[in-house]
């Protein structure tokens, strides 16, 4: 999980060359869905028109740097006609008011967090008039351009902290994969087979290529010093460190 102030001005990286696309400029929001499907693109050149990156194509979210697999997956919004039409919508969430369905103020959002795998807005920072707050995502019934509707019971589901969301997602996870488990439904392992397929992805698009500088662990250990190439064993090792050492590689890699 993470909130869009940490998202927002962060570098866009193609792994494909190790080259930076632009940086993140806005959110486009799918209000129907409750998810970011676009990330728009700030770039140094002069932009005629709108360049933004789909969700779906992004392989990772770190501290650092959002990846894609190639500046191909760049694409001009206004050629898309369900993305310009979330664009024209002009969604957005910070500095509105959130109103339950009968009419009553709750507060102003001050920030949204969403889950980095998969775009969705999982709750919203509230400033309430006896102090802050966090809402779950799923008291939200309507995304409005100036307003967000929520649910008559949205006070009582308040939580004092945001991290409390990421263990109500935990929870959730946990009884959908019990309930996948009883009912042995195919859509986890669907989800586990997508996983699979990008963890490839990022083996064949780094594998050969060589870093140019230092790559440490988590702990600080030394991975790759400067100047590896890296074989499809040492990607798998990257991968395995975590999210931030795989967005550390692509950010510093040169094509042999």
């Amino acid at each position: 999980m993470k909130a869009s102030a940490q998202i927002m001005g962060l570098p866009i990286i193609s792994i494909a060359d190790g080259m930076q696309i632009g940086a993140v400029k806005s959110f486009v929001i799918n209000p129907d869905k409750g998810s970011i499907d676009f990330f728009t693109i700030e770039q140094e050149d002069v932009q005629l028109s709108l360049k933004a990156i789909p969700f779906k194509k992004i392989v990772g979210v770190g501290e650092f740097a959002v990846t894609v697999a190639s500046s191909h997956d760049v694409i001009d919004l206004a050629e898309i006609p369900i993305a310009n039409q979330l664009v024209n919508k002009q969604i957005r969430i910070k500095n509105t008011k959130a109103i339950t369905r009968k009419g009553q103020l709750l507060g102003e959002v001050d920030e949204f967090f969403l889950n980095e795998e998969t775009g969705d807005i999982v709750g919203l920072a509230l400033r309430l008039e006896s102090g802050e707050a966090v809402l779950p995502a799923d008291q939200v019934l309507t995304y409005g351009k100036d307003i967000l509707i929520v649910s008559d019971g949205a006070q009582d589901a308040l939580l004092s902290d945001a991290s409390l969301l990421t263990q109500q997602q935990e929870r959730e996870t946990e009884r959908e994969v019990h309930s996948d488990h009883i009912h042995d439904k195919p859509g986890a392992e669907e989800n586990i087979e997508a996983l699979e397929a990008l963890r490839e992805k990022q083996v064949a698009l780094l594998a050969g290529k060589r870093v140019t500088k230092d790559i440490y662990d988590m702990n600080g250990e030394l991975l790759f010093p400067a100047g590896t190439t890296l074989r499809e064993e040492d990607v798998r090792r990257a991968q395995e460190a975590g999210p931030s050492v795989i967005v550390d590689v692509s950010m510093n890699i040169e094509a042999e």
